[in-house]
């Protein structure tokens, strides 16, 4: 069965078998049979063709969405994915939709989320003015610990705009009660996105792009674990950062 997702994209970016195939390192015969015969890449593969023809690689690889099953080492812990790669965003999505009390987003971008689901404002809004409070940190592009990440992760300049770009997009919900927009200057070790009583958590390694870093899904069981501790980190941070003004 032929690949019409991964056709579309490749026609619409101009794309080859033979570009696409010296793009990630594989084979131009590789890339034909994704297309042609419906093969599925292994995951590292996949993320880098997605990423290389900018569509999200869980819409042109579907089977590669499914869970892996963490081992009860926590009563908080629901589950551990091996790299933010094997969560779809609908996970995001999902987990923002269900909270009714509070949201918070501690990132240094995190652009993938428009990116891959441009309804965010509209459903972060929506989250508001049903009553829910929404906190949202992304970095401080002149911010010399987020320059440093961009240095470490090979991006260079990259993240600097990245995190400029997230602003942008993010801004226009300023006007919307209960929403606020703050960029931080911190050295991150893991992104923080919180709805209500449960959170996933990005963590940060050295050198790694946060994609192919591990997170965790952690539901709150009670005080002072795991979920308790990294909403302490995102209270500090906050406390620390700079509200973003409206755009004139």
């Amino acid at each position: 069965m032929r690949n019409e997702r991964l056709r579309a994209a490749m026609t619409a970016g101009g794309w080859t078998h033979a570009s696409l195939a010296a793009k990630v390192d594989v084979d131009p015969k590789s890339v034909e049979r994704w297309a042609n015969l419906g093969r599925t890449p292994h995951r590292g593969t996949a993320v880098r063709a997605a990423e290389a023809m900018g569509e999200d690689v869980f819409a042109l690889w579907p089977e590669l969405t499914q869970a892996r099953a963490a081992r009860a080492v926590s009563p908080e812990l629901v589950a551990l994915y091996s790299q933010r790669a094997d969560l779809p965003v609908s996970a995001f999505v999902d987990l923002f939709a269900q909270a009714s009390q509070r949201i918070d987003i501690l990132v240094y971008a995190a652009v993938f989320l428009h990116e891959a689901y441009p309804r965010l404002n509209d459903l972060l809004s929506e989250r508001a003015a049903e009553g829910c409070t929404i906190r949202i940190a992304v970095g401080d592009a002149d911010s010399p610990n987020v320059q440093q990440r961009g240095q470490e992760e090979k991006f260079g300049h990259g993240i600097e705009s990245r995190c400029q770009l997230a602003v942008m997009h993010y801004r226009p919900l300023l006007s919307t009660p209960g929403i606020e927009l703050r960029t931080h200057d911190t050295t991150l070790y893991n992104s923080i996105y919180r709805a209500d009583d449960q959170m996933l958590v990005n963590a940060h390694m050295w050198g790694v792009n946060a994609y192919r870093a591990p997170v965790w899904h952690l539901r709150r069981h009670g005080n002072g674990g795991m979920f308790d501790s990294y909403t302490e980190s995102f209270h500090a941070v906050w406390a620390a950062a700079t509200p973003v003004r409206k755009a004139k």
